[in-house]
């Protein structure tokens, strides 16, 4: 359990990966800040379970990532709502294609902002208390950061140079903030929403390259990222990769 009381700000937290992550937390005794963007139904929801769990326990903030002054109001909202900040999880993604040849400034914009700059701002933006606390930075990633997903050039370098500054931030925050990322690998599968959709057969093609010849469980990143934050005071730098062996593959 986290003793302390401490405080973990989830964005992108209102379902899928980052509201499991938010739960995880959560269960190891965190306040949780629950950041989304449009889903405020969702948010409000996880919110409510979380505070009949341990009442006072949970709030929801939205921000939209690409804003950078939203970006930097949520850093001080989370900071200032229970007076400390000990984890930032940069959860909050965009993701579909972009074919060479193809690729609109606005899409660039959506990946880039959200992706790479929001997390950028929000470290800066609560560097000074991350090393007050002694907290930690944990990146969700993406085994394609090194692995790059035909037709999502963008996505992929996105999510390569957020782990070149998970390295970065660990070296130049220690040794009292601790950085690390957690890379998934077939866990959820995209949705629709932005033209992220992934075919069925593209499903099993990636499937036949895992072998465990299976997704995994949104349990399974969520609890990776309470590990390095509860568990590990002797991680640092680390991306660990939860891919159910995809990383190891030719």
């Amino acid at each position: 359990m986290n003793e302390h009381g401490g405080v973990a700000l989830v964005t992108g937290s209102a379902r899928r990966l980052g509201a499991a992550t938010a739960r995880a937390l959560h269960a190891r005794g965190y306040r949780v800040v629950v950041h989304y963007r449009g889903r405020a139904h969702d948010a409000e929801a996880l919110v409510a379970d979380l505070n009949a769990e341990r009442a006072g326990s949970a709030v929801a903030l939205q921000a939209d990532l690409r804003d950078p002054d939203a970006v930097h109001a949520l850093a001080r909202e989370a900071r200032e709502y229970w007076s400390r900040l000990d984890v930032l999880v940069n959860n909050a993604s965009e993701f579909f294609p972009t074919p060479v040849g193809e690729l609109s400034m606005e899409q660039w914009g959506r990946l880039v902002d959200t992706n790479l700059r929001a997390p950028v701002l929000l470290v800066e933006a609560l560097a000074e208390e991350l090393r007050l606390q002694h907290g930690c930075i944990i990146n969700l990633i993406d085994v394609h950061a090194e692995r790059p997903l035909a037709d999502h050039p963008v996505y992929c370098a996105t999510k390569a140079a957020l782990a070149s500054l998970t390295r970065s931030w660990a070296r130049d925050m220690a040794p009292l903030v601790r950085a690390n990322g957690v890379a998934p690998g077939a866990i959820l599968w995209p949705e629709g929403e932005g033209g992220g959709a992934m075919p069925e057969e593209e499903r099993q093609a990636i499937l036949k390259q895992v072998p465990l010849h299976r997704t995994g469980e949104v349990d399974d990143i969520a609890g990776a990222v309470a590990w390095l934050a509860c568990d590990a005071p002797y991680v640092t730098g680390q991306v660990l990769n939860v891919d159910g062996g995809r990383s190891v593959t030719a």
